[in-house]
């Protein structure tokens, strides 16, 4: 299995739908598939975003768009992170250490951006650039609670950096209209961080783009993650309608 899958690349539309932290998988030239944590940890938001995948498969095909999506897990070596970023491959994660990484040294970090980090950052740097007026939606999940943290209130978070707010500001505005939702501005994150996939493909570039974080219990299941999608993909068409770009 390589580092990323792409779905729909065919597809004609102007949206590129990415997840970065779609899988949990663990490839076997990695402590013969293991970080050495048990399964129970590797199934939480610390190895991945739980739900994220079926909702970014769901939204891309609502917006008639390709999608890129992992196909390892975030511990393993953190996509959304620069090369040169301290937390690119995370020694302890929300109260867990994690054994594989304590220890791995710079040719071991060079092994994982040579084989899964920087092949997918290729694959999503062509697909983006397979049109002039791409539109980057990166999906994520964010867990209720982190262990010894207050819960966390917001039902979606949208994600912008100061350099382009517009379509992200324009969501926000669309989200905060629904009287269902309690709508995070950069929250439960901040939106930029230099030399995240954001900023790598679409800030530099000068491409439209969001980060969308949805709380992971309100996409658990496939009919929820159709239902978000559907929903998202929606207001996402009338966003750059209404900016009118």
């Amino acid at each position: 299995m390589g580092a990323y899958r792409i779905i729909g690349e065919e597809r004609a539309g102007r949206w590129l739908v990415t997840c970065d932290h779609a899988s949990n998988r663990v490839p076997d030239w990695i402590g013969n598939g293991s970080l050495g944590i048990d399964a129970a940890d590797m199934a939480r938001h610390i190895a991945w975003d739980v739900g994220a995948a079926g909702l970014a498969e769901g939204l891309a095909a609502a917006l008639q768009s390709p999608c890129i999506l992992t196909n390892f897990s975030r511990l393993v070596i953190d996509p959304n992170r620069g090369e040169d970023d301290p937390t690119l491959v995370m020694k302890l994660y929300d109260g867990t250490i994690i054994p594989a990484n304590r220890h791995a040294g710079e040719a071991e970090v060079g092994e994982r951006l040579d084989r899964l980090h920087r092949p997918y950052h290729a694959a999503l740097a062509r697909l983006a650039a397979r049109r002039p007026d791409t539109v980057i939606v990166a999906v994520h999940s964010f867990t209720p609670c982190l262990r010894g943290r207050a819960p966390r209130p917001w039902h979606v978070g949208v994600l912008h950096s100061h350099l382009d707010e517009r379509l992200s500001r324009a969501l926000i505005d669309r989200l905060r209209a629904e009287p269902d939702l309690c709508v995070g501005d950069n929250e439960p994150y901040n939106g930029h961080l230099p030399g995240d996939a954001i900023d790598r493909h679409a800030l530099q570039h000068g491409r439209l783009n969001t980060l969308i974080e949805v709380r992971n219990d309100l996409i658990a299941t496939a009919a929820e993650q159709t239902a978000w999608a559907e929903r998202l993909a929606a207001m996402l068409e009338q966003c750059l309608d209404d900016l009118g770009l």
